[in-house]
């Protein structure tokens, strides 16, 4: 889940990426752990604020929820909605009960720093291709690199100081995290 760039009270939990059937259903892929959960938070609305839709997930197809939304009736009404991102407001969301999970969304735009304190760049995204979580940072230059979101190269995420402390994996002994432990985004 991402937030708006323009509203960090608004959480992006997926997008419309077509219509499927002849009834209206719109095909979502959902950015959320349960990708049903696309529905669960309340009304969504698009990115600037001016489309709402309350969703209800009927089924899956394809590695996509299909939705039913209010005032959606159509195979032309659920096309025409192809691309539209779904935020809801952050307040909606529930609380984490692991001291050790955060919402990508809480992750992106806080600041990176070495241990020192020095800022070496920002979260730029959270990214999960199927072997655990990497943080994208990105420096005052524009350049980026990604990064393992362990306890050995994050031990310490402060979100109510807008901050994490980063060891580069060539800075921690071997390379890797020794405990094993990934942290949850």
């Amino acid at each position: 889940m991402a937030r708006a760039p323009e509203d960090g009270d608004r959480v992006c939990l997926g997008v419309m990426v077509g219509a499927h059937g002849v009834r209206g259903l719109v095909k979502v892929k959902s950015f959320t752990e349960v990708p049903e959960d696309v529905a669960a938070y309340g009304p969504v609305s698009d990115r600037p604020g001016r489309q709402r839709w309350t969703l209800e997930a009927v089924g899956r197809a394809k590695g996509v929820v299909l939705v039913k939304a209010t005032g959606v009736s159509d195979r032309d009404q659920a096309q025409a909605l192809h691309g539209t991102e779904l935020y809801v407001e952050r307040a909606a969301l529930p609380a984490l009960e692991e001291e050790e999970t955060f919402y990508h969304a809480d992750l992106i735009g806080l600041r990176a720093e070495d241990p020192a304190g020095a800022e070496i760049g920002r979260v730029a995204a959270v990214e999960n291709y199927g072997a655990g979580d990497l943080l994208e940072i990105v420096d005052g230059e524009g350049r980026s690199r990604i990064l393992p979101f362990t306890r050995a190269v994050v031990p310490e995420v402060d979100l109510a100081a807008g901050r994490l402390v980063v060891l580069a994996p060539e800075e921690t002994e071997g390379g890797a995290d020794k405990d094993g432990g990934d942290k949850e985004a």
